[in-house]
């Protein structure tokens, strides 16, 4: 597991010799020092050598997004038209805000990005009345929904936290009343939407084809993210086989999203 230095007195060269261990995240701290996210295959010994000191304070990291990124502290990023932005920091116009939470969304994860670059092409196409997500995770997808102008959301997802993760981002960025949050997945609802996105992984992906499916409304569009790019053809032949017509795959970093549109 990844761990945290800080070292209050950093030397002119102190960042470039911890990129080149391999550090995941660095960023000053203090007056002269450095804080930095080492991997665990750098031990802490390595980093004493290169750096030339003796003592360094070492403290756990913590993950975001499932244990799938790690950084120092949430920071302000953009995917398309989106800006996303930590809750404690100064509000934005037009921006979504998160709390730093466990839940899966924080917008750093390639997949998180690809679904939101995605969902902001879609809107500018057409804008639906309303959308589903599915495996909202922190809320991310559907709060962006909203903010590009989609009137309302549905989120659902099997873990409660997650829900409730994404109740309280909803309130921090005023969007609790064009927001519906549901316990379970597509299954378990009813009714159809013109845009489906469901950024989970692959193996759910293809088990709950058949039921996504019948959420897409006519001609609707569906995304789907969180797909390793080996997988990738074994996800769209399920969705191809239930009628589904593939638009477009984006790729990053060894994940995929792909569109796909109702073909009735």
């Amino acid at each position: 597991m990844p761990y945290r230095i800080d070292l209050h007195n950093a030397g002119d060269d102190t960042l470039d010799r911890l990129v080149e261990l391999g550090a995941l995240d660095v960023e000053p701290s203090g007056q002269g020092g450095i804080a930095a996210l080492m991997p665990d295959r750098v031990t802490l010994e390595q980093v004493a050598r290169a750096l030339g000191v003796d003592d360094i304070p070492v403290s756990p990291a913590v993950a975001r997004d499932a244990g799938s990124v790690w950084i120092l502290r949430p920071r302000p990023i953009r995917a398309g038209r989106i800006r996303i932005v930590p809750a404690h920091m100064e509000t934005e116009p037009g921006a979504v805000r998160l709390i730093d939470a466990p839940a899966f969304g924080t917008g750093l994860h390639p997949t998180t990005a690809l679904c939101l670059e995605a969902l902001d092409a879609a809107v500018q196409f057409v804008t639906p009345e309303a959308m589903l997500d599915v495996g909202t995770g922190s809320g991310i997808l559907a709060l962006a929904a909203l903010t590009l102008g989609v009137p309302r959301a549905l989120a659902i997802d099997i873990d409660d936290d997650a829900l409730q993760v994404t109740a309280e981002n909803a309130r921090i960025n005023g969007l609790s009343d064009r927001l519906q949050l549901a316990h379970g997945g597509p299954d378990t609802i009813t009714g159809t939407w013109l845009l489906v996105l469901a950024n989970v992984l692959a193996a759910p992906l293809i088990e709950m084809a058949p039921a996504l499916v019948r959420r897409v409304g006519h001609q609707g569009r569906l995304v789907l993210s969180g797909i390793p790019s080996s997988v990738e053809q074994e996800v769209e032949r399920a969705y191809r086989h239930l009628g589904m017509r593939h638009v477009r795959a984006m790729s990053r970093a060894g994940w995929v999203a792909v569109e796909m549109q109702a073909s009735w």
